[in-house]
């Protein structure tokens, strides 16, 4: 029947009957000998393998089982592409790991290496008397002289043996004895009577590091708060001490920020920059190899073509980035086949990474391949591809009827190519283990799981909006201005004669008024002096100093190392920043427009901000993005230069979004931005409106007032501007109108209000400065004070920042006027007709004049 190869149940049926069918070596091997076929594994350490696999494929039983009374959440299991568990075997327990969710052998196996667990490789023989037999170990791994399991009588023993074990024959002849099988022992016992055999298999500890991977996983099934990674947010592979960033990808969007860890260990190691002393941040082995994995379906995602692209692309300039992708190849994603040949054509083409290919389902195979492309990795520091075909078992999910689009005979081609099945056969054709032995170590793993996932049943689940959220985006405001205090202390003290150096002996705050551009620059050299860490990076930020500007210079004071060009892929320069964070570095890339950052925004959303949340903080990457954007600039049009989109990046939660509108603010803004990322691991977009950059005047023109002195060091503590904190400027008596806005709305709302002012309207006009999280305590303080409030929001009427602005009055039971002036729905123009669309001073004044009507 077609149900035979397709339930849980019976591939569970039919693999216990097909190691039932393996029967017993004929000459039994001792564990500690390597394979005989020559390969690079011992016995014990197939086992271990084997252990590690049959682990996984207990815990997809177990996580079908779990769904099917309700209890369990997870069923995309690892059934198939148990062979991963020969790369982490091939990788060392404290090279990071990024993995898909199909990595259950390698969590288990890298669990044992962890724990010490995994096996060393085969010694060398040492020389042994024959009048003194080997000793045998017992399961507990303690040496006993007793006959182990598969010992033998002296009937069995060739003609003229000795029964005593002597030098000589007993007919004192010159027959020889034929040889003890390998690792045999020989016992003799009171009656005179000797016996051979080699060591039994170690029976499985009930409180190993297989079963406490197991645990974890379960944990994850069935949503427990006590799980280690994510702690019930999410089922995911990931444990600090295990070296293994949980990634909750089902594609290839965990690749690109692979590509920017391993780019960022090679530049600390290059650079002799460690990041120690912080317990918060991962510390790498300085010649760590980062290994990913993901399938063959998602060779074709944008993200993993953006990863191997850049890993490629950065190895042709001669930079090394040793990451090690692993792409574990079954043929399916979901129902879509990938065709014969496409993925081995697409992998091979990839110039700059190394290929590399074995049968997945072949352990030994596996291994040999993944050992020998890790050395190459770890030895040249360059990225390479492993492709691993693997077969796919119970199909994608507990609910996906692969009968729909597969034939029987295709089902039953990748039963018969089972992974386990396949260990197994290598275990018994070596002479280790019968069949017998590994049904019963199977069937004890098997009640050993059960038992567990009784046990994390019980365990709490996360029950309060706090506990789910907790991990989200932590806010410590007291230390974040405690870091900024002591940056402005260094700055003025031990540092200050860097600090000279690197302005040319003229700080900026001597330099005179800034424009909002200058100012930038200005902080971000600062932030470079006070974290060796930080690095700033993107598309022409380097040589020609930005598009803008912002950046001119700072490559000549710090360094290419520290201050250097992308390749153009907004996914990539993102994914790099996610790396470096990962790697204890303090990363700052730009977009270079706010249009380009959409085609890479789930690097934040689903990447960035999730860190936290599904580690529970064990793992972080700290950023602060910088973005060119808004509307307003004369002669600039389309959706790709002029945009005033940010609705998606307000829906990301914990994300912080700044929006300068001031020099001085700017300066302050960034230098929290920075604290925070360093204190929480904050992921910050630092959006900088494009029209303001170089602006000098408010009122008139050339009355400079849009310019701004930049703070010395020791007023940095007093200008802090935490996070959450909006400004006021008061125009006249302040008491008629609040105009609530930012960006650009903050400098045509201040004009508009010198205007209303001329006609005795006394106006507040509150910068929000944030529009993540939203000031609402500022907005709704300022909005009572008068009782008529007008937003001015640039970003469009449907999904604009007002309608938040709004929303935050009636939740908190604002019972004042209100109105709003904003965008329309539509991209921005080319040219003059751009005016048509966006928000005007004039559409300001003349709202508040209808608001102040009523």
């Amino acid at each position: 029947m077609l149900s035979d190869v397709t339930s849980p149940h019976d591939l569970d049926d039919r693999f216990r009957a097909d190691l039932a069918a393996l029967g017993a070596p004929d000459q039994r091997r001792d564990l500690g000998e390597p394979l005989p076929d020559g390969g690079l594994l011992t016995g014990a350490q197939v086992l271990a393998l084997f252990d590690a696999q049959l682990t996984s494929r207990l815990l997809d039983l177990a996580g079908r089982w779990l769904r099917g009374f309700g209890e369990g959440y997870y069923t995309i299991g690892s059934a198939g592409h148990e062979g991963n568990v020969a790369v982490a075997a091939a990788l060392r327990p404290t090279d990071p790991a990024l993995l898909h969710y199909r990595s259950g052998a390698f969590y288990c196996l890298r669990a044992a290496q962890a724990a010490g667990e995994f096996p060393p490789d085969a010694p060398p023989p040492a020389p042994t008397s024959r009048n003194q037999p080997p000793e045998t170990r017992d399961t507990d791994g303690s040496w006993k002289d007793r006959a182990p399991m598969g010992a033998v009588s002296h009937q069995d023993l060739a003609p003229g043996a000795p029964e005593g074990g002597g030098d000589e024959p007993a007919d004192g002849g010159g027959v020889e004895a034929a040889p003890l099988p390998s690792g045999a022992g020989v016992v003799v016992d009171a009656d005179g009577d000797a016996t051979v055999g080699v060591p039994g298999l170690p029976s499985p500890s009930l409180d190993d590091a297989f079963a406490a991977a197991a645990r974890d996983v379960l944990r994850g099934m069935v949503a427990s708060a006590e799980e280690p990674i994510a702690g019930g947010r999410h089922k995911v592979f990931g444990r600090a001490d295990l070296a293994v960033v949980p990634t909750t990808s089902t594609v290839a969007s965990h690749l690109p920020r692979a590509v920017g860890l391993g780019l960022a260990l090679e530049r600390l190691r290059r650079g002799g920059q460690r990041v120690d002393g912080d317990p918060e941040v991962a510390s790498w082995p300085p010649d760590a190899v980062v290994v990913c994995s993901f399938g063959d379906a998602s060779v074709n995602h944008a993200t993993a073509t953006a990863a191997l692209n850049t890993a490629g692309w950065y190895d042709h300039t001669g930079l090394r980035i040793p990451v090690l992708f692993v792409c574990e190849d079954n043929g399916l994603g979901i129902s879509v086949r990938s065709p014969d040949g496409w993925v081995a054509a697409t992998l091979r083409s990839r110039p700059g990474i190394r290929y590399f290919a074995a049968d997945g389902t072949d352990v030994v195979e596996s291994h040999r391949v993944a050992a020998e492309a890790t050395a190459w990795v770890r030895r040249h520091r360059r990225p390479a591809v492993l492709h691993l075909s693997t077969v796919r078992l119970m199909g994608h999910a507990g609910a996906d009827a692969e009968t729909a689009y597969r034939s029987p005979a295709e089902i039953a081609a990748d039963v018969a190519r089972d992974p386990l099945l396949v260990t197994a056969r290598r275990l018994a054709a070596g002479g280790y283990v019968s069949g017998a032995e590994l049904l019963a170590r199977y069937d004890e793993r098997g009640w050993q799981l059960r038992r567990i996932a009784e046990e994390v049943l019980d365990e709490p689940k996360l029950t309060t909006p706090v506990d789910v959220v907790a991990e989200l985006a932590p806010r410590r405001p007291v230390r974040v201005s405690r870091a900024v205090a002591d940056a402005a202390a260094h700055a003025a003290g031990p540092g200050a004669g860097a600090r000279a150096e690197a302005f040319g002996g003229k700080p900026p705050e001597l330099t005179g008024p800034l424009t909002l551009a200058q100012s930038i620059n200005a902080a971000l050299a600062d932030g470079m002096l006070d974290h060796p860490q930080m690095a700033v990076f993107g598309e022409d930020v380097a040589a020609k100093g930005g598009v803008y500007g912002v950046t001119k210079g700072l490559r000549d004071r710090f360094g290419v190392a520290r201050v250097f060009d992308t390749l153009l892929d907004e996914t990539s320069i993102l994914g790099l920043g996610l790396g470096a964070g990962l790697a204890g570095m303090l990363p700052v890339p730009e977009i270079q427009y706010l249009a380009y950052l959409h085609n890479a925004e789930d690097q934040l959303r689903g990447e960035a901000a999730t860190m936290r949340f599904f580690s529970r903080g064990a793992f972080r990457n700290p950023m602060v993005v910088r973005v060119a954007g808004l509307a307003y600039q004369e002669g600039f049009g389309g959706h790709f230069h002029n945009d005033n989109s940010v609705a998606v990046l307000r829906d990301v939660p914990g994300l912080v979004i700044a929006v300068p509108a001031r020099p001085d603010d700017a300066a302050s803004m960034l230098r929290t931005c920075l604290a925070a990322a360093r204190v929480d691991g904050a992921v910050s977009v630092f959006l900088e409106p494009i029209a303001l950059y170089h602006a000098r005047d408010l009122y008139a023109e050339g009355d400079g007032e849009w310019l701004a002195e930049y703070a010395e060091p020791g007023a940095w503590a007093d200008r802090h501007v935490p996070i959450g904190r909006a400004r006021v400027y008061g125009v006249g008596s302040a008491e008629d109108l609040t105009i609530i806005t930012f960006g650009n709305g903050v400098r045509m709302s201040l004009r508009g209000a010198a205007t209303l002012a001329d006609e005795g309207v006394g106006t507040r006009v509150v910068d929000l400065r944030w529009l993540a999280p939203l000031p609402v305590a500022d907005i709704i303080r300022e909005a009572s004070a008068t009782g008529r409030v007008l937003v001015v929001d640039e970003t469009r009427r449907s999904g604009g920042v007002g309608e938040g602005v709004l929303a935050a009055l009636v939740d908190t039971g604002y019972v004042g006027a209100a109105r709003r002036v904003a965008a329309l729905d539509s991209f921005v123009p080319l040219g003059p007709a751009a005016h048509q669309v966006l928000v005007s001073e004039e559409a300001i004044t003349q709202g508040a004049r209808t608001l102040l009507a009523r």
